[in-house]
């Protein structure tokens, strides 16, 4: 395109750093660019560069404030999340259509009125201030609440008094991966924090020495009791919860992304007390449900790939002498478990679609719940001894609905509902599988709006992640279903790497496997294309975080089947990943650059390492944030340096970097509008998609 042919990029100072790894000298001219933008006056002004200049092209765009402007109508609807009752109070979140946060409400009994608990959208200018996660007390007088500020990672945790709404002084900053668990007398709760970090390194610097601590309401956060730590192995982290009896402190001990942990009880009858070893030896997943007729339930993979659940007796001289399997392991991927009244709901995935099946505490199958159709049903709540429970459904055409579930019937209602500004009906999903180079069968799933013409194939974004156990299931997406309405086809691909059929499918794409998930990706689009549902020039990629690292190959190994990619706050050096802030725990999915066969591995497919001049890339518009603290935007500032420099083509290679952001939690409502405009936009122009529907 015209615009394109004369781009002019920003210049960017190259740097002779060279590093030895193993005998192999690896070039990096654009290591400056790691720097902190809030420490680094030249990395500012480089940014500050890149975005006029991407900023300028985003404006010539034809369709952008049609998408816009559609995006903004869509998302102006009431939804909810959902709720959690202490006492005889229901908490629930919810957003009024367009408020850049989720407002936290609280009623009494089901028949209350909902009134304002806490507003975020007042807390900052930019409504770049968000309400992390919340934890009311036991009895529903308190809520403890956790604030992030621009996308942070960082916590601080502050208490409200729900009867006032007064904030009371309590403020404990340097919180990170973790949440809040109350003692059941409400004096206090426990929570894990950091050490502060030194000047600078906030942002960039490696996550090391957590801690347990009990705070106790009134007192100042630096008398807040040590409960639990390993000093002598700096790099373990811990999840701290309250048992459901109240009795002990169950203690999980983490060390990377792998499902493996140990455990530790405390007996919270003696602040001397010394923990008891449940588990150790991080070899399994065992994972606390909740505890109940004198028993501890956890979900396990020991023994089980695809999970099943386990209960042991819950007084510390017997906690473990012998486990007993309550629900064994099935064909499908045991997901998640809530225990609520006197039954277990237990979440599976059966070929990527969501089955929950009522379990009895002696291990009876008590039958399935029936769901409202093919989706997501996710994020259970509820406690032994509680007689109802709580859950969303959702799909790709189908908003987030909360259900409340009476467990002694089993009969569902309505609790709170989206009303969306358009007609599921008008929109098809459909799952389909393909054959990866390997033969492997991958599932994927396509929606579209039920009037895309298909005829010549359509405009369409491929989507995956492929890492770390996650699995992508059937969800609700405005922006996605924005993408639809324009014209295109949106497909998910279930690709190796995730959890979407346990053990094995997370395995076969992890460390030295890692290029079957890129193999399966590049062979969905190929599918996509040789089954007519797109066609050359009309394929783009979507991915974020491991997904922008997903992006980042592909399009380096396959730059002819794309028309255009959209890297999300990537990891594009796959060679100094751990040097950053949590980058040190996903040694689990990518293995280590210290090692040979690793770092030879690694050095392969990173994105930064190996785009390929001479190739004839597609256009490319690479998203990150300035206070990204989970995947420092270093990774994306060098690898869009090095797409400019290279020699690949008149397509555009952009980059777009959002201020007072970070990984993408706490994202105003605002931000997310203006940078799907820009994206799709993007894509539009570059897949050939007709103009936004009116």
């Amino acid at each position: 395109m015209e615009e394109s042919m004369s781009l002019t990029y920003p210049e960017t100072r190259r740097v002779d750093q060279v590093d030895l790894y193993h005998g192999v000298e690896v070039r990096d001219p654009y290591r400056w660019l790691e720097d902190d933008i809030r420490e680094n006056d030249a990395v500012a002004d480089w940014v500050a560069a890149q975005n006029e200049t991407t900023f300028a092209y985003l404006e010539t765009l034809p369709q952008r404030e049609a998408i816009e402007a559609r995006l903004r109508a869509l998302w102006d609807y009431e939804k909810y999340l959902l709720p959690v009752k202490r006492g005889e109070r229901y908490f629930f979140r919810r957003n009024d259509g367009l408020q850049n946060q989720y407002v936290l409400y609280v009623q009494d009994g089901l028949e209350g009125a909902p009134r304002v608990l806490l507003d975020p959208n007042g807390w900052s200018e930019d409504g770049a201030t968000a309400l992390a996660s919340y934890e009311p007390s036991p009895d529903g007088g308190l809520v403890a609440y956790l604030v992030q500020d621009g996308g942070s990672d960082w916590r601080t945790i502050r208490v409200v008094d729900v009867e006032t709404g007064e904030t009371l002084a309590d403020a404990i900053d340097w919180v990170k991966f973790s949440g809040v668990s109350w003692a059941k007398d409400g004096s206090g709760f426990f929570y894990s924090r950091y050490p502060a970090p030194e000047e600078g390194e906030a942002f960039q610097g490696i996550n090391l020495n957590q801690a347990v601590y009990f705070h106790r309401l009134g007192d100042d956060s630096a008398a807040d009791r040590l409960v639990y730590a390993h000093p002598d192995a700096p790099e373990h982290n811990f999840i701290a919860e309250v048992s459901s009896d109240g009795a002990q402190l169950v203690v999980t001990v983490w060390k990377g992304t792998d499902d493996r942990y140990e455990v530790a009880l405390i007996d919270l009858a003696d602040e001397a007390a010394e923990p008891v070893d449940l588990i150790s030896g991080f070899e399994h997943d065992y994972s606390y449900i909740a505890t109940a007729a004198g028993r501890h339930f956890f979900r396990t993979n020991d023994g089980a790939p695809n999970n099943r659940i386990v209960s042991t007796p819950a007084a510390l001289d017997r906690a473990g002498s012998e486990w007993t399997e309550v629900a064994g392991e099935a064909p499908s991927v045991l997901t998640a478990a809530t225990l609520a009244g006197d039954r277990l709901f237990v979440e599976y995935l059966e070929d990527v679609k969501s089955v929950i099946r009522m379990v009895a505490l002696d291990g009876r199958d008590l039958g399935a719940l029936a769901l409202p159709g093919v989706g997501s049903a996710s994020a259970f709540s509820g406690e032994p001894g509680d007689m109802e429970t709580f859950y969303s459904f959702s799909s790709f055409n189908r908003p987030g609905t909360i259900f409340r579930v009476d467990v002694e019937t089993g009969e569902q209602s309505v609790f709170k509902e989206a009303d969306a500004p358009f007609d599921p009906d008008d929109f098809v999903v459909e799952q389909t599988f393909y054959e990866s180079k390997d033969g492997t069968r991958v599932p994927m799933f396509l929606s579209r709006h039920k009037d895309t013409d298909l005829s010549a194939g359509a405009p369409t974004l491929l989507y995956g992640y492929g890492g770390f156990n996650v699995s992508i299931a059937p969800s609700y997406s405005t922006t996605r279903l924005a993408w639809m309405e324009m014209g295109g086809v949106f497909a998910l691909a279930n690709i190796r790497g995730g959890g979407e059929y346990g053990k094995a499918w997370h395995d076969a794409g992890r460390l030295l496997n890692k290029q079957n998930v890129f193999d399966d990706f590049i062979a969905a689009g190929e599918h996509l294309i040789a089954e007519g549902v797109t066609a050359p020039g009309k394929l783009a990629v979507q991915g974020g975080s491991n997904g922008g690292l997903l992006v980042g190959a592909v399009i380096n190994q396959r730059p002819d089947l794309f028309a255009a990619g959209l890297p999300a706050v990537g990891v594009m050096d796959m060679l100094r990943f751990n040097q950053f802030t949590a980058g040190r725990f996903w040694v689990d999915d990518y293995g280590d650059p210290a090692n040979e066969e690793d770092f030879e591995n690694l050095y392969a497919y990173s994105p930064y390492h190996n785009i390929r001049d001479g190739a004839d890339y597609p256009a490319i518009l690479v998203t990150t944030a300035d206070t990204d603290d989970r995947v420092a935007p270093g990774h994306s500032f060098k690898y869009a340096a090095a797409l400019q420099a290279a020699d690949i083509g008149d397509a555009p290679h952009l980059i777009r970097v959002e201020t007072r952001a970070g990984h993408g939690a706490g994202k105003p409502t605002d931000k997310i509008i203006e940078e799907y405009a820009d994206m799709w936009a993007f894509l539009a122009e570059h897949t050939g998609l007709a103009p936004a529907r009116e």
